[in-house]
């Protein structure tokens, strides 16, 4: 075959033997957007032109019934024979059934995972820990959630009182040793050995850590990003249980003869705030936390009752018996809170533990904690026969029996009864003399018609 004139116009309808000369001459013509010329050597394989001049070699075949073109380079980067060769590859796979873009698609997803496990193998503790409590922090009481930040606090800061390492320095929260490690290396023998130094200093916190620790790494094996680190939770080890011992029960409780001694230290204590608090706390048998967070609002000296902020339901409802209501009517009133404080920050007093202390050294009753006042409330009820679900609806404890949860439902009033006789009897054994304001019943006389 003669080979074409310099500037003669190419026959785009049939394929012909490429040649750098040939793709040299193919332009696209006038109002087309791209052709393509065909190669007679390597069926599939095409030089495409767009009307901008961009030529590239292209293969183009059929799979599944479906034409797939391919660009393989531009033709300055590839010669002929090289376009010929890829052509040639992609025409086995082609035969193969196999799709090229498939392949690619998958390359790029296994790149992407790639990257992705290179990225969370150097993830640490701390970092997903964020991401943790930010997943579950809808689903906590604010209770729940502080004490995780607490547990991950670096310590170091200046504090007048309260701390064991230095002067005035906070200590670092049980957690916070572990958010360095990578989650990736994080093992049963590193928990382990974490286990035991908390055993050490702090078992009781230690322990409520490990518990917490178990759960966020549950939470790891179950999400996808992160299950690929943890084959097994490695905090769910005998070794870490035991490390922390069994919990005992605590049983610390004001007994009926030292009711005597501890109120008459309590009442002598020269801050009458604390007093009056020490006081309510035993009185309503509430969570120390509970009776420090009341405000003024809560009381509806109208009705009689005291609206308790409540860990479990949110909030919850008890009579304000006669000796309460009077200790809260003498308090100062410096702003919102009940309980209030002219120099705290917050303008409500501190949980009063060394106060509590010093008036319980005072009256021989050594080691009872203010929650012990909580359970000393329900232990002293049993003396008065009182019944178990009003003692629980007071303390704010979650009924036990599908009676109690579905069916029994206690009003104020019938509170009332109780709970003012569990109140004078207390204050009996205490030797406290004290007589309720009865309030004045209007006489009735007969009028003339």
């Amino acid at each position: 075959m003669a080979r074409p004139r310099k500037g003669q116009e190419i026959d785009l309808s049939r394929p012909h033997e490429l040649t750098a000369g040939l793709i040299s001459r193919l332009v696209c013509p006038e109002g087309k957007k791209q052709v393509f010329l065909r190669d007679t050597k390597t069926p599939g394989l095409r030089v495409r032109v767009t009307v901008g001049g961009a030529k590239s070699f292209v293969f183009e075949a059929k799979l599944r019934r479906a034409t797939i073109r391919r660009t393989i380079g531009d033709v300055r980067a590839w010669s002929i024979e090289t376009a010929r060769v890829e052509a040639s590859r992609l025409r086995v796979s082609f035969d193969k059934g196999i799709d090229p873009r498939e392949v690619e698609r998958q390359a790029e997803v296994a790149k992407v995972i790639e990257h992705a496990n290179a990225i969370s193998q150097s993830v640490t503790v701390g970092e997903v820990w964020k991401i943790y409590l930010s997943d579950r922090k809808n689903y906590w009481g604010e209770r729940h959630f502080s004490d995780h930040l607490l547990m991950t606090k670096p310590g170091g800061e200046k504090k007048p009182r309260g701390t064991r390492v230095g002067e005035g320095v906070t200590i670092p929260g049980p957690i916070y040793p572990l958010l360095h490690y990578r989650l990736a290396e994080l093992t049963p023998e590193i928990i382990e050995a974490w286990a035991q130094g908390e055993a050490k200093t702090r078992p009781t916190y230690g322990r409520l850590a490990w518990r917490c620790l178990k759960a966020f790494l549950t939470w790891c094996c179950e999400q996808k990003e992160y299950q690929h680190l943890l084959v097994v939770n490695p905090a769910k080890t005998k070794r870490a249980r035991a490390a922390f011992g069994k919990p005992v029960a605590k049983t610390g409780s004001l007994e009926k003869s030292q009711l005597s001694a501890w109120f008459g230290s309590v009442r002598q204590l020269q801050n009458n705030v604390v007093s009056a608090y020490l006081q309510t706390l035993l009185l309503t048998g509430a969570r120390p936390g509970e009776i420090l967070a009341m405000k003024w609002a809560d009381i509806n000296t109208l009705w009689g009752g005291l609206t308790i902020k409540d860990k479990v339901d949110g909030e919850r409802v008890i009579p304000l018996t006669p000796y309460v209501a009077e200790l809260l009517a003498r308090l100062p009133r410096r702003n919102e809170w009940v309980f209030s404080s002219p120099t705290a920050k917050g303008g409500s007093i501190s949980i009063p533990r060394a106060h509590h202390v010093s008036a319980c050294k005072v009256a021989g009753v050594v080691g009872l904690t203010l929650h012990d006042l909580r359970r000393s409330f329900k232990s002293l009820t049993e003396w008065l026969e009182v019944p178990v679900g009003v003692v629980a609806q007071i303390q704010g404890h979650k009924p036990s029996a599908t009676a109690e949860k579905h069916y029994t439902v206690r009003p104020l009033d019938l509170l009332r009864i109780h709970h003012e006789r569990i109140e004078a009897w207390i204050l009996e054994q205490a030797g406290i003399v004290f007589e309720a304001a009865q309030p004045e019943t209007s006489k009735l006389r007969a009028v003339a018609a």
